[in-house]
């Protein structure tokens, strides 16, 4: 998956570790959204009179309707997810965010002062959880939440931060 930051935007030696996206936790509500607006507006427009004067105005307005609502909670919500992406290289952490505008945070490992996780018993059981770096720049804390397999990417920095302090790079 090569999402948010290409290969030829990596510099000489710098080697992609990870890339990865929030956690699909925050696409159960706009999921729950859209079986629920599929559902009502389906019913609705069973449920118009057939023999009503304006029936084709009456469907066409709750479909007109239904795709608002489906825009607004479940697409909306889906594509800010989708263009949310964290990368993590062996040079720097990578926070890319935005639909329409992009907005993308760099944190050099050699900056990272401090990396911090919290779970909660439903962010465990699903593996997830809020990710707090502390860089030396002018952000100061960066507060990462929704992020998958969090052990995991705490190990993988954790490590770079290591080969960092000591002035290696891919462990060499």
């Amino acid at each position: 998956m090569r999402m948010t930051l290409p290969d030829h935007h990596l510099t000489q030696g710098e080697r992609r570790i990870r890339s990865f996206h929030p956690h699909w936790k925050r696409l159960v509500v706009p999921f729950i959204a859209l079986l629920l607006i599929v559902a009502a507006s389906g019913a609705a427009i069973y449920f118009v009179p057939a023999d009503w004067e304006y029936t084709n105005y009456a469907r066409i307005a709750v479909a007109v309707v239904a795709v608002l609502l489906l825009t607004i909670w479940s697409f909306v919500p889906y594509l800010r997810w989708k263009n949310t992406g964290y990368v993590l290289t062996t040079h720097r952490f990578t926070i890319s965010t935005g639909v329409l505008n992009k907005s993308t945070d760099e944190i050099p490992m050699a900056k990272v002062n401090t990396v911090s996780s919290d779970q909660t018993f439903f962010e465990r059981l699903l593996g997830c959880g809020t990710l707090s770096v502390e860089s030396a720049g002018d952000r100061g804390q960066i507060v990462l939440r929704d992020i998958p397999h969090i052990q995991d990417v705490r190990t993988d920095l954790f490590r770079l931060l290591e080969d960092a302090a000591d002035g290696e790079i891919d462990g060499h």
